[in-house]
């Protein structure tokens, strides 16, 4: 035992000790009120130092009111990001599969009861439909998103997979596929990994109990534990990519993130890396779905600038990612917090990239607050200065899990990250840009090169030339 953690090399499917202290988290909340600003500042710089927040300090700042020390945590995230990440915003788009459930989940458009819902699980056919349209618009990095019934066996996701990286259109292609599925048995997650998964991601939704037991009252995601180990089994079975996250409006934000920080502590001592990713959804409307139209625990746009820098400061090293269904001016925001990775050019109905359906919202999870083409968020990122990234080197390149964390630090970004990020743009805007994105990211990459010391700029400079030949999957 380690904090009160069990570490250990394997775990028993009927392991039901949970690592999210209630009760300690309550009393590190209240007894964090108030906190004196010589220690908000302290903290403030063990964070720019890129160690992880211990639990108590993550407390501190949440509970640091006082608005001149609120926009100091706001600066920290900014420049601990800049650092860490730099000024480039990875690129995904989500992909329903299937929205077929079993569960009773309250606050969701997908539960069982819900008779409105069209169930609709994409045939093979549909699939590539799809693909095609993703693909043509310049997609590289997909999340692939299930509903929770035996018909999405790891079998089936697995096939999924393949023939997901098998498409082919033109230049395009996916190169990352993340899934957010059921929790799989270790067994189950060895099949999926063996189809060359990317990023497993699970949301424990709520990781306050007594909430979750009442808005998850029947269906296998009942199991509070179960779902809590689903990324120990998946880490057990090799899948070193994880992804955690948190619906906010079901419960106390400031619960909330001591949750996801707990979580980001039991998977650093067990298996001696922390999640690749962390989510922190808002909760949005959905089709006949009452707690969705008003969440029983409503994040402020105030509060959720605080926790997503609040966030960047307690885990240095993950990936933060922001999501389509805040409307674009919050994203906007949002971003400056330490984000490094979104959605764009999302849509979430079943078949809904490659056909127009005024039925679309009855076959979707929630609804989307950003529906901006794709183009039109990346000249919008350009504009701002940001670059954005197709990127997929490390994930293929074997820098994940542990050797990920080892190499999240600024070197890193310099050697990879930004070099990487700079020749999947300029795919991007030679096979798929609109002119005035195109003159805009030319424009970007120029800047960002004259960045760079001479003899690495020389270097990107000649990998960029390749590209601008029509050469593809450049990457260091």
């Amino acid at each position: 035992m380690a904090n009160g953690i069990k570490i250990a090399n394997t775990l028993s499917e009927s392991d039901t000790e949970c690592f999210i202290p209630h009760q300690e988290i309550f009393d590190l909340l209240e007894k964090t009120r108030n906190p004196d600003p010589a220690e908000v500042r302290d903290i403030l710089a063990k964070a720019m130092n890129k160690e992880r927040l211990l639990p108590r300090e993550t407390a501190t700042l949440l509970n640091t009111e006082d608005p001149e020390l609120v926009e100091e945590i706001f600066q920290t995230a900014k420049k601990l990001k800049q650092q860490v990440y730099g000024n480039r915003i990875v690129l995904f788009a989500p992909l329903y599969v299937g929205n077929e459930c079993i569960n009773g989940c309250l606050y969701c458009g997908f539960r069982v009861e819900n008779k409105e819902l069209i169930r609709k699980t994409l045939t093979d056919e549909e699939l590539e439909q799809e693909l095609y349209a993703l693909t043509s618009r310049g997609h590289k990095r997909l999340i692939v998103v299930f509903g929770e019934h035996p018909m999405y066996s790891p079998e089936y996701i697995a096939g999924v997979i393949r023939k997901i990286y098998a498409f082919k259109n033109g230049p395009g292609e996916i190169r990352r596929l993340n899934v957010n599925a059921a929790p799989q048995t270790v067994d189950g997650y060895k099949i999926i990994k063996e189809a060359g998964i990317g990023t497993f991601q699970i949301f424990q939704e709520t990781y306050h109990l007594p909430t979750y037991k009442k808005l998850h009252p029947h269906g296998p995601k009942s199991s509070y534990t179960y779902r809590l180990y689903g990324l120990d089994r998946a880490m057990v079975a090799g899948i070193d990519d994880v992804g955690i996250g948190a619906l906010f409006g079901l419960y106390d934000w400031k619960f909330e993130v001591m949750g996801l920080m707990y979580h980001t502590q039991h998977l650093e001592e067990r298996f001696g890396v922390g999640p690749h990713t962390i989510s922190f959804p808002r909760m949005e409307p959905a089709v006949n779905t009452p707690m969705a139209e008003n969440p029983p625990y409503k994040v402020s746009d105030y509060d959720f600038k605080r926790l997503i820098a609040i966030i960047r400061l307690s885990v240095p090293y993950t990936g933060m990612i922001l999501t389509a269904r805040e409307k674009p001016e919050i994203r906007r925001e949002a971003l400056e917090m330490g984000v490094s990775q979104i959605d764009a050019g999302s849509s979430i109905g079943i078949g809904s990239y490659s056909a127009s359906d005024p039925e679309e919202v009855k076959k979707s999870q929630f609804l989307l607050g950003d529906t901006r083409p794709l183009d039109e968020v990346i000249y919008e990122l350009a504009s701002h200065g940001y670059i954005p990234s197709f990127c997929t080197s490390c994930y293929r390149a074997g820098r994940t899990g542990q050797h990920f964390m080892e190499f999240a630090i600024p070197g890193f970004v310099k050697n990879f990250c930004t070099p990487n990020a700079l020749l999947t743009f300029e795919e991007y805007l030679m096979d798929y840009a609109s002119p005035k994105t195109k003159e805009i990211g030319e424009a970007l990459i120029e800047q960002e090169l004259m960045q760079m010391p001479e003899n690495r700029r020389s270097m990107v400079k000649g990998l960029l030339e390749r590209v601008k030949n029509h050469e593809h999957d450049v990457r260091l």
